[in-house]
């Protein structure tokens, strides 16, 4: 068979780059669309910060070949959403965060007021070093033996290791370098000072009982220790005020770990009034260099001819400012699609917005949203996606604004919130000595008339973070 040529037509759908561009820019939460436009003015030269007002000029524009790039359209970018209440003059003092030791910087520098050997010293440090954020040594000791012939060269028995591993554990704070929440326990409360009747009860369940004490197995326990109800109950309450994750209790001048949110979105109540605005505080303007601009208006000629020297410096600058434009472009075009998102779900939800009453919320999908924006649903989904609004009462993931709807007996639809709301008032007024199963929520929720099924509220309460009956009982 001979080989032949054909020509045929297609249609194809592609998303071009500046289309790629324009996604990720909508997902980017504030901060990092501020990091995200410092960077694009340190990669295009014609981009910079417009940091004083900027008069309005009066020249008419030359003809020439390249005026659609130097236009003064430019000069005063609109994506800007918030007015700063700032003058110009108002300095702006840079604020200096000092990191302090680390947990492990710490471990160490205990580490040298023990009378210890070059190689125990050296030992001592990598067992540290091996110990996790939560402040327990997760890896075996053969493990750690093996790594330390293959790394430093030295042969340490598993004795030694558990010899040295014991000099960790006499550290602060009380617990580290467990290898298991037993052995932590255990660990603060060689420690602690308390009545010895009570400490002693305590180390008994957790060194003897401990299984039986995890699955809250009390009133075996009562019966298996031969102690009074009172007695056993002050006993777990002292086991309750130890820390499982010792690590965490170590705050000596480190930065705060609790994440820190910016708000993507800003609502007022003035008198009922629901005022919504962009938190754009912190975001550069950007413009156009005119620096460039004035470049090509001394390279081209009056009658619109460049030089043939000057003809790929002029290629360069106008590609740099067909990006600059584009990306302008783009975050005015971020900034109306997230108002205009936001807006819709503001009316959607606006008596759940006057006053953060949860039972308020109406069930509410992406699609209800993509339908009154006439936008898609993915560009919905990305425009919630790590999206926060600071309101009176709190600042809120615009996620968990979405709920499923739920059907009564008489056929209303309510918000899976409402759902949540009850269980978590249940579980809140429950008898701690006879928690109550899900099976039991669910009987109270169709006696409601909500109908629901028993792993339905299983799910639900684990959205809740909310353990099994049988972890939540107490005497």
């Amino acid at each position: 068979m001979a080989n032949r040529l054909q020509q045929t037509i297609s249609l194809q759908t592609k998303i071009s780059p500046q289309q790629i561009q324009m996604i990720k820019l909508l997902e980017l939460p504030t901060m990092q669309l501020e990091e995200r436009i410092k960077r694009e003015i340190e990669e295009n030269i014609v981009l910079e910060e417009d940091v004083e007002s900027k008069e309005q000029e009066s020249d008419e524009p030359t003809k020439i070949s390249v005026e659609e790039y130097i236009g003064r359209e430019d000069d005063t970018p609109s994506y800007k959403a918030r007015i700063n209440n700032f003058s110009k003059d108002d300095k702006q003092r840079p604020v200096y965060i000092s990191e302090g030791r680390s947990l492990g910087e710490s471990l160490i520098e205990q580490l040298r007021f023990r009378s210890l050997t070059e190689q125990e010293m050296i030992v001592a440090a990598y067992i540290v070093g091996s110990i996790d954020d939560d402040g327990y040594l997760r890896r075996d000791l053969a493990s750690l033996s093996d790594d330390l012939a293959f790394t430093r060269g030295l042969d340490i028995s598993i004795e030694e290791l558990e010899r040295i591993l014991a000099i960790v554990h006499e550290l602060e704070p009380a617990g580290i370098g467990a290898r298991s929440l037993q052995e932590c326990l255990l660990l603060q409360m060689r420690g602690q000072t308390l009545d010895s009747s009570t400490r002693n009860l305590a180390h008994r369940i957790v060194s003897q009982h401990f299984e039986a004490f995890a699955k809250k197995h009390y009133e075996r326990l009562i019966a298996r220790l031969g102690v009074s109800e009172e007695e056993f109950r002050d006993a777990i309450e002292y086991i309750r005020s130890l820390s499982p994750k010792p690590g965490n209790l170590y705050a000596e001048g480190g930065i705060d770990t609790s994440p820190y949110i910016t708000p993507d979105f800003l609502l007022d109540n003035n008198d009922g009034e629901l005022r919504l605005s962009l938190n754009s505080q912190g975001i550069p303007e950007v413009r156009i260099s005119r620096r460039y601009r004035d470049m090509i208006k001394d390279m081209v000629a009056p009658d619109g001819t460049i030089k043939a020297e000057d003809k790929e410096a002029v290629q360069f600058v106008k590609s740099k400012i067909d990006s600059a434009k584009w990306f302008i472009s783009a975050i005015k075009q971020r900034h109306d699609t997230l108002m205009r998102t936001m807006q819709t779900i503001l009316d959607f939800q606006r008596e759940y917005f006057q006053d953060g009453d949860k039972s308020k919320l109406k069930p509410m999908i992406l699609r209800d949203i993509a339908d009154r924006t006439e936008l898609d649903v993915s560009t919905i989904s990305r425009v919630v996606n790590s999206k926060y609004i600071q309101t009176p009462f709190g600042v809120i993931l615009l996620k968990s604004l979405f709920s499923e709807a739920m059907h009564t007996s008489s056929g209303e639809e309510v918000s899976s919130h409402e759902i949540k709301t009850i269980l978590q008032e249940c579980i809140d007024n429950e008898d701690k000595r006879h928690p109550l199963t899900d099976e039991n929520l669910m009987d109270i929720l169709n006696e409601r008339g909500y109908r629901i099924a028993r792993r339905t509220v299983a799910k639900y309460r684990e959205m809740l973070d909310i353990p099994v009956a049988r972890m939540r009982k107490q005497i």
